[in-house]
């Protein structure tokens, strides 16, 4: 009877411990010494695209190349009895895509149930502090081309107007030959200015306007104008979730915010095969610090827009969002430091990936209903 109730107790413990692992949001995949997966995580299911089931059935090496540092991390783990990290490891295959995280390996313990080493593997990718961090330099970022947009509006608009009175002036009384001159001189303050008008929107500091958007129909009207437009040269995929719920915001904001992503992605693909895909899906458990700090807010609500171009350049992908960081000829780098801010003022956070042949841009928005926000 003890036996009994002490077995009991075991399978008790052991539901918990599962239930445990099953309810974290990292992935946790364990392996025995030969490296066949004994046990997978519903996280670990969901990142590597396949039920524990099938993972039972396989080792390692089948589902990660055998190339992959994931494989000598966990031989490094077991032989040295010991927990070994490596950061950003693409264990993309064919089912997931490219996929970079962060892995954790730490020996597993032996009990009754495993009598040989093996090694429990931790999945980590892009934690929240990152995103919230991300956030922050978003909001700063703006916050920087703030304050600029209002000295070059103080201290370069009133002087630019008086260089372009004078050139006129001169304009009057100069040959013809020296007209070119000063027409120059106008040309280039016009262009300036019109640049200072560019950046003022950002001193607009004036709380958005929020009602209840349907992101679907904003989605549609952006892509509307896109192949009418600037896309005419794309083939765009829709892959949209009909259940996703309303967000909270500015139309006519969010309809800029993917003008200029779509916008972005159109130039970036090629003629012949140019791809835009856009996609929508409700995501539990994205929580970031609101603006004020005083509150969380759940971002459940992720669109992202996915190109096939040739990808970001290495040097500009970490400031992608900040302002004047652009690869285009002759652009400004205000458009995406635009979108940040825009993105900011609704709550949400931004995110950008990037590999050659494949860019992705990926929004989450706060929803409409009820419970959105957590003290």
């Amino acid at each position: 009877m003890a036996k009994e109730k002490l077995y009991i107790a075991e399978e008790s413990s052991k539901n918990t411990a599962d239930k445990i692992l099953n309810s974290l949001s990292e992935a946790i995949l364990s392996v025995d010494s030969q490296q066949k997966i004994i046990f997978a995580n519903a996280a670990a299911e969901q990142l590597l695209g396949s039920s524990y089931v099938i993972l039972s059935r396989k080792k390692l090496t089948d589902i990660v190349p055998q190339d992959s540092p994931i494989v000598s991390l966990v031989e490094q783990s077991i032989s040295k009895n010991a927990v070994v990290s490596e950061y950003d490891i693409n264990i993309g295959n064919p089912i997931i895509g490219n996929t970079k995280i962060d892995v954790h390996v730490s020996p597993l313990i032996e009990t009754d149930d495993i009598e040989e080493n093996g090694a429990v593997i931790q999945f980590q990718q892009r934690t929240i502090a990152q995103k919230i961090n991300q956030q922050k330099h978003h909001r700063n970022a703006a916050r920087s081309v703030s304050g600029m947009a209002a000295m070059l509006a103080h201290e370069i608009k009133n002087p630019l107007s008086g260089i372009k009175g004078s050139a006129q002036i001169l304009s009057q009384d100069i040959s013809k030959d020296d007209v070119a001159l000063t027409d120059l001189i106008i040309d280039e303050v016009d262009r300036i200015c019109k640049l200072v008008d560019r950046m003022e929107v950002f001193t607009d500091h004036r709380q958005i306007e929020r009602e209840e958007i349907n992101i679907h129909s904003v989605l549609e009207h952006v892509k509307k104008l896109a192949e009418n437009g600037f896309g005419k040269h794309v083939k765009f995929v829709e892959l949209y979730d009909p259940s996703l719920p309303n967000t909270l915001g500015d139309h006519g904001s969010l309809i800029q915010v993917f003008l200029n992503l779509l916008k972005n992605a159109a130039e970036a693909v090629t003629e012949n095969d140019g791809q835009i895909t856009i996609t929508t899906a409700y995501r539990l458990g994205m929580r970031v610090a609101s603006a004020n700090g005083e509150e969380f807010l759940n971002l459940p609500l992720e669109i992202t827009i996915i190109d096939n171009g040739g990808g970001i350049d290495d040097t500009i992908k970490e400031d992608i969002f900040g302002p004047f960081v652009t690869t285009k000829s002759g652009g400004s780098g205000l458009g995406l430091a635009l979108v940040a801010k825009i993105i900011s003022d609704h709550g949400g956070v931004i995110e950008c990936e990037s590999d050659e042949g494949k860019t992705i841009f990926r929004v989450l928005l706060p929803s409409a209903l009820k419970g959105n926000h957590d003290k």
